[in-house]
Parts: C-alpha cells; structure tokens; sequence
C-alpha cells in the first residue's frame, strides 16, 4: 500500500509538472504573439481549459468581450441542441378556407413557413428544389385539388417583418453571407450573379444575368476588370424587399464568366416563381394569384384546414452544415426559431435573449454574451473566451455531442470552428495532445493588421504548444 501511495503521488507531480510547463509555454508563446507587430494595436483574448479535469491550464484576457465572429455559431449550435432537440424539424405547412367541391377549391390557400433555412436547398436530397416541388404538388393532387377560385398565400406571419438582425452592415446584406430571415425561405435565400469581365485592367464588367432569374430587378453596374488571379473582390448592395441595387468592385480577367453569390431580397418572389410554373404543369389553375402575409397585414385570412407539413431535415444534420460550412442564415433561422418555439413569433431579439437566459442560468454571466444576432455576422457582438470554452465543455457532456464534435471543421490538425470578420479572426473547440490530455480551446484575436493568413499562422503557433 506504501508503494502504491508513493507511486501514485509520484505520477501526481509529473502531471502537474506537465502541466506547469505547458502552462509556461503557452505564457511564452503569447508573450511572443502579442509583441508581434501585427499585435500592436489589438488585443487576444484565449482560454484554454484541461477537458477531462476542467481545470484552467492558460488564460489571457479570457473575460474581456471581444467580436467572436462565426466561432459564435457555437453558442447558437449548442443552445439549439439544448432548446430545440437534435430531432427538431421546421416544417411547412398548406392549408386551405372554404370547400373542395369537384376539384375546385372555393377559396385560398395557404403555404405557411415556420423558418425553414433548407426549404428548396441542394444540400440534402429531400431538401432539393425538384424534390420539394413534387411532394407540395403531390399534398394538393391527393385532395383533388384542380382550381383555386381564390389566391394563393404565401404566409410569413411566423416571424416578423424584420428579415435582418440589428448591426449587420450594408458592404454584407446584400451578398449571400448576408441572406435575411423569413418564415419562408428559399434556395437559402441566395443567387449567382453572372458576369463577363474586359480582356484588360480597368475594363468595364457586363452582367450576363442571373441564376435563377430574379424577378423585376435591376442592378447599376460600377463593376471594373481586375488583373487575372485577383479573385472575387465584388460586392452587391441590395437590400430586403427591394428591386433596385448596385454592385461595386472587381473581377479577374482571364476567364469568359465569373461568378458571386447574393442574397435575395425577397424570396417570397422567387418562390412565387416556381410555384407558378409547378401549378401551370400540374394543371392546377389559380383565379386570383399569389399574395404575401406578414405582420404587417391587418387581415385575419388564416387556413381552416390543413392539407399536409413538408419537413426539413432534423437539426443534427441541419448543425452539421451550419458549423461545417458557417452558414449564417441557418444561425438566423434557429435564433428565430427558438424565440417562435417559446414566444409564439420568431423574432432575432427574443431568440438571443432566450440564449443568454439559457447559459446565465448555467453560470456564463449574460454581460459575457454580448450578441446581437445567431451568426456572428453582425461586428457589434462581443463574447469572452471564457464564455466560449464553457459552452463546449456543458456541450461534451450532453448525449447529443458527437453530432456537434462531427460537425466542427479541421483546422491545424485540431477540431475548431473559425471565424472571421474585419479586424477580428477566432478559433475555439477541441484538441487532444500526442500523450493524450484533451483540451478545450478558444482564441480570439481583434483588430490586428495586415494578412487573416499571417495572424492564422501565429494563431496556430500559440495553439501547437498543446499538441
């Protein structure tokens, strides 16, 4: 028994020698980061904590606010998991009024959303645009449905009117990272912008069009050729609910098309489009067309009857592109969600102030969650490092982890969700070191100068003292 202690004790002071000289490793090597001129006018923000055991192994500036980001997409993954379920589906629901009589319907319908992100999206295959139209034309076919004598409603009253999250700023809502939010979306509210750059720096840039075709809009085109290889510096500036925008910047030379993705001002339009056509193959002919309901609208119209829900996929899989590929309308979406969940109407406010209540209650002071919005898109947002480890330490511990785990990229051979947005890039999620101690980690550097590679690569300098 005398040996066993004293073996058991000697294996205790190696561990914690270890962990001492991790520890001093990580101080030098933030020492170096911070002197760093890239470092001179911005300040880093880093936690990183001993997963098994909880213990703190380093920090810096772990409790000062600092613009996170897409690594807030974490925060919005874990509290969705937490609130919503990993089996959580949005779906979308048709409804009617009035009577079926003969296969004619004498009065509206209804399709009404519920804030599904992945209505109409080619990510998953029952997702796909082809596949939803068939199942909705299927639900109408099955009630013998062959004329509408009223209009069709495309019913957005499950969330407000707002599609965008306060303090996102104009050079993003009109581009595809910067989609707005509806009950009902569509193609992740997204497009391609196709266009035909000169032979020569400076040439003017023609618009080919766009994919699918917009409805009524036009663009004022202040585009210029770059030289080739310059890559996508073009921007759109289009905002919700209008049809008149304009796109700034430059494409390369040296290739016949170029191609960026923007953000739908209004999807309802573009769903509107493709319905049309569907009704019109589908022999289904409608007296009074199509029309929009949001909470603006004083009417009372509402379906009687429901006639079928169309379903996304569940959240599991939902979260897997969410934090694979830092998509910020699914982040938006959820937010939403959670308030329509709780509050009975899908608005960004209630949702993350029904996600700070969430993990005040389990010990993150709400001062310490600072956010605006489920994405990180908006700069205005502000999160401690501190913060940021907590939640994946609550998240390792919960039944429905290994989907989160699975869903974070792969970033210096270490499981992270990045972000980045001006002046800030941050990095936060797990690794574990070659003799096997686990660790959670979150680094946050803002206001830095020149290169997102170079401070990348003295990010991930700090970070490889773990491994």
């Amino acid at each position: 028994m005398k040996q066993l202690s004293i073996l058991f004790c000697c294996c205790f002071l190696q561990m914690s020698l270890f962990a001492q000289n991790i520890a001093l490793q990580l101080e030098k090597a933030v020492q170096k980061f911070e002197a760093d001129s890239q470092m001179k006018h911005a300040i880093v923000g880093i936690s990183i904590v001993n997963a098994e055991t909880n213990e703190m192994v380093f920090e810096k500036n772990a409790q000062i606010g600092l613009a996170p980001a897409s690594c807030q997409k974490i925060i919005t993954s874990v509290s969705a998991f937490e609130m919503l379920g990993a089996n959580y589906k949005f779906k979308t629901s048709w409804g009617y009024n009035g009577n079926i009589n003969a296969g004619v319907l004498n009065g509206d319908l209804f399709l009404t959303g519920y804030g599904d992100p992945s209505l109409g999206s080619w990510r998953y295959l029952s997702t796909n645009e082809n596949l939803v139209l068939q199942n909705w034309m299927q639900l109408l076919k099955d009630k013998g449905i062959q004329k509408v004598t009223g209009s069709v409603y495309f019913d957005n009253r499950k969330f407000t009117y707002q599609p965008l999250p306060g303090g996102w700023i104009w050079n993003d809502i009109g581009n595809y990272y910067g989609a707005g939010t509806w009950a009902l979306n569509w193609h992740e509210n997204q497009y391609n912008l196709l266009m035909a750059p000169g032979s020569q720096v400076g040439d003017s840039v023609k618009i080919i069009g766009t994919e699918p075709q917009l409805l009524n809009n036009h663009f004022v085109n202040n585009l210029q050729t770059a030289k080739a290889g310059s890559g996508d510096n073009a921007y759109i500036y289009l905002a919700p609910y209008t049809n008149i925008g304009f796109v700034e910047g430059t494409v390369p030379a040296g290739v016949e098309k170029f191609t960026i993705a923007g953000a739908l001002p209004h999807p309802t339009n573009q769903l509107q489009q493709v319905l049309e056509h569907a009704f019109s193959s589908n022999g289904i002919a409608i007296d009074n067309g199509f029309k929009e309901l949001n909470k603006l609208d004083a009417t009372d119209s509402k379906p009687i009857t429901l006639i079928g829900n169309s379903y996304s996929v569940s959240l599991d899989s939902i979260n897997y592109w969410f934090l694979k590929k830092s998509i910020n309308l699914y982040g938006e979406s959820i937010c939403k969600s959670i308030a329509y969940e709780k509050k009975g109407l899908g608005d960004t406010e209630d949702g993350v102030a029904l996600i700070k209540a969430f993990w005040n209650e389990r010990g993150i002071e709400s001062s310490a969650l600072n956010i605006q919005d489920g994405s990180g898109l908006s700069p205005q947002n502000r999160i401690t490092a501190n913060a940021l480890t907590k939640v994946l330490l609550y998240a390792q511990k919960q039944t429905w982890f290994d989907y989160f785990y699975d869903a974070l990229p792969v970033y210096n051979l270490m499981k992270l969700k990045s972000g980045t947005i001006g002046g800030s890039k941050s990095f936060a999620g797990y690794h574990q070191s070659k003799d096997g101690t686990k660790y959670v980690v979150s680094i946050i550097v803002n206001n830095y100068n020149g290169s997102a590679s170079a401070i990348v690569n003295k990010m991930f300098t700090v970070l490889d003292i773990l491994k």
